[in-house]
C-alpha cells in the first residue's frame, strides 16, 4: 500500500538522496578538515580558526654586542701603556670597555691597552681582572648588600636610580663573588691579626647554616658565617701558638679551654635581674643582686683608677673575692628535689661565680684595664646578624657563607682601621690594594712583627669543596 501511494515519486526522491550524499562525499574529500557529521564544538571552531592565521615571525636573537659595538658607544677612550716603557714603542695589545662611576654617573670607559717591546702587559686601572665594572662598583655593591643588609634588588634598583646603570642581579652576584675571590688573601691576614691580638671578644649565635660567630679585637673585625660552634673552630682561629690573649665571652662551655679569660658581668647581674622580676615578693634575690651589683661598681672603680700599679690591683681583687665569698657563701647549698625553678637558677647562678672566681675568670678586667668587664662589644657586632636572620636574609650554602665572610669581615676591618670610612677612602685603600698589592692588613702583620698565614684559614673553616 504504501509503494502503491508513492510510486515514482519515491524513487525519484531516492535518487536524489543519493546524488547529494555523493556531493556532500566529494566535498569532504576535498576539504577533509570540515566535515559535516562531527559535533560543533566553540573550542575546535577556535582552534580551526587559529591554524589559519597567519604565524608571528620571531625576531632574530640579538645575543652578546661585539667589543667593536661595545667601543663605539663609549664616553670616552683611554689608553694604558706600560710604566716603564715608551709609547711610541709599544703597540696595541686589546681593546676593552670597562663601566665606571664618575662625577656622580655611570660612563663607559674605552680602554686600549699597549704592550711593551719586552713584552709586558699592563692592567686596566681601578678593576680586577677583565671586568667589565669597576672596582668601585663592586665595592658599593658589597657595602650596601653586607652592611646596609639591603636585598639584591634593592641594591640594582638604586644603582639605575642614582647612577643610571643597570646591572641585573645576576651580574650583581657575580660581581660579589668575584670580590670576595680577590679579598681572601686579606681574610686570612685578618685571621692572622686576630690572633695577635691582645683582648678578643668572642660571642656567637644561630644561623640559617650552623652558626655565625663574631670575633672582635683592636687589630681585627672577623665575622663567621656558617661555622660550626665547636672547640675546633675555636682551635683553628686562635692557635694556641699564636694566641696568648685575653678571651672576653660568656660562660658558653666551647670557651672553656682558654688560660686567660674575662666573662662577661652582663650575663651574670641580668640572671640576677631575671630572678628578682620572676620573684619580686623574695628579699634574698633583691638583696644578692644588690650585693652583686655594689660588687660590680666597685671593681669598675678599681679597674679605672690608673694609680694602681700592678701588684696593688692583684691586692684589690683578693679584696674583692672575699666580699664574694661573703654574698655567695651564705647561699651555697646543693639543690632539693623540692626547690622550685627560681630556686634552682639561684643556686646555678651562686655556683657560676664561685667557679668562676676560682677560676681567675671574673676579675681579669681589674688586673689588666685594657680587658673590659663585659662581652657587650661582641654581642653588638652580632646585632644586624640577628636581625638579617629574622627577616630571612641568610645564607642557603656553604658558598653563600663563604662569600659574607669574607666580604663582611674586610669592610668591617676597614671601617676600623680608616680614619674616615667612606667610599672615597676606601676606594683609594682597594686601588693601592691592586697596585702595590700590599694591602693595610699585611702592613699591619708586619708592624706588629706577626708572620703572614702560611695557609689559607678560610678553606679550614669553611671548604671550598662543601660549596
Amino acid at each position: 500500500m504504501t509503494t502503491q501511494a508513492y510510486g515514482d515519486d519515491g524513487l525519484g526522491l531516492s535518487t536524489s538522496i543519493q546524488r547529494l550524499k555523493q556531493q556532500l562525499k566529494e566535498r569532504d574529500d576535498q576539504n577533509p578538515t570540515q566535515r559535516l557529521d562531527e559535533e560543533y564544538s566553540l573550542k575546535a571552531e577556535e582552534q580551526r580558526s587559529r591554524g589559519k592565521r597567519r604565524k608571528k615571525q620571531k625576531s632574530p636573537r640579538r645575543g652578546r654586542r661585539s667589543t667593536e659595538q661595545k667601543l663605539a658607544e663609549s664616553d670616552r677612550h683611554e689608553d694604558v701603556f706600560p710604566s716603564d716603557a715608551a709609547p711610541e714603542d709599544c703597540t696595541l695589545h686589546r681593546s676593552g670597555v670597562v663601566w665606571r662611576i664618575e662625577h656622580g654617573r655611570a660612563v663607559r670607559v674605552a680602554y686600549h691597552v699597549y704592550r711593551s717591546p719586552r713584552g709586558e702587559i699592563p692592567t686596566i686601572p681601578g678593576t680586577l681582572g677583565r671586568s667589565e665594572y669597576g672596582i668601585e662598583i663592586s665595592v658599593s655593591l658589597a657595602f650596601m648588600v653586607f652592611i646596609l643588609r639591603l636585598s639584591m634588588d634593592k641594591v640594582c634598583r638604586q644603582l639605575e636610580f642614582f647612577w643610571g646603570l643597570k646591572l641585573s642581579k645576576s651580574q650583581a652576584d657575580a660581581l660579589l663573588n668575584r670580590l670576595a675571590r680577590a679579598w681572601e688573601p686579606e681574610f686570612d691576614m685578618l685571621c692572622t691579626l686576630l690572633a695577635g691580638s691582645a683582648v678578643v671578644h668572642a660571642d656567637e649565635t644561630s644561623w640559617s647554616i650552623n652558626s655565625v660567630w663574631a670575633f672582635l679585637s683592636e687589630k681585627a673585625r672577623v665575622l663567621l658565617f656558617g661555622v660550626h660552634k665547636d672547640a675546633a673552630t675555636l682551635a683553628t682561629l686562635l692557635s694556641k701558638d699564636l694566641f696568648n690573649g685575653v678571651v672576653v665571652s660568656d660562660d658558653a662551655a666551647v670557651y672553656r679551654g682558654f688560660s686567660r679569660a674575662q666573662k662577661c658581668w652582663a650575663h651574670l647581674i641580668r640572671k640576677a635581674i631575671k630572678l628578682t622580676l620572676l620573684q619580686p615578693e623574695n628579699e634574698e634575690y633583691r638583696t644578692f643582686l644588690t650585693g652583686l651589683l655594689k660588687l660590680y661598681r666597685k671593681a669598675r672603680r678599681l679597674q679605672q683608677d690608673h694609680r694602681l700599679k700592678q701588684t696593688t690591683r692583684r691586692q684589690k681583687v683578693l679584696g674583692l673575692e672575699d666580699d664574694l665569698w661573703v654574698l655567695c657563701g651564705s647561699r651555697f647549698a646543693d639543690t632539693t628535689p623540692t626547690a622550685t625553678q627560681a630556686e634552682r637558677d639561684f643556686l646555678n647562678l651562686v655556683h657560676e661565680l664561685l667557679r668562676l672566681m676560682e677560676d681567675e675568670e671574673l676579675f681579669t678586667f681589674v688586673i689588666h684595664p685594657q680587658v673590659p668587664g663585659t662581652n657587650n662589644e661582641a654581642e653588638r657586632g652580632l646585632r644586624d646578624a640577628a636581625n638579617d636572620r629574622k627577616t630571612g636574609r641568610t645564607s642557603k650554602t656553604i658558598c653563600g657563607a663563604r662569600r659574607r665572610t669574607v666580604l663582611t669581615s674586610v669592610l668591617e676591618s676597614l671601617r676600623q682601621s680608616l680614619p674616615d670610612f667612606t667610599l672615597r677612602h676606601v676606594l683609594a685603600e682597594v686601588t693601592l690594594w691592586l697596585s702595590t698589592g700590599r694591602s693595610c692588613f699585611r702592613q699591619l702583620l708586619d708592624c706588629y712583627g706577626l708572620p703572614p698565614p702560611a695557609s689559607s684559614l678560610l678553606d679550614v673553616l669553611l671548604p671550598p669543596t662543601a660549596a
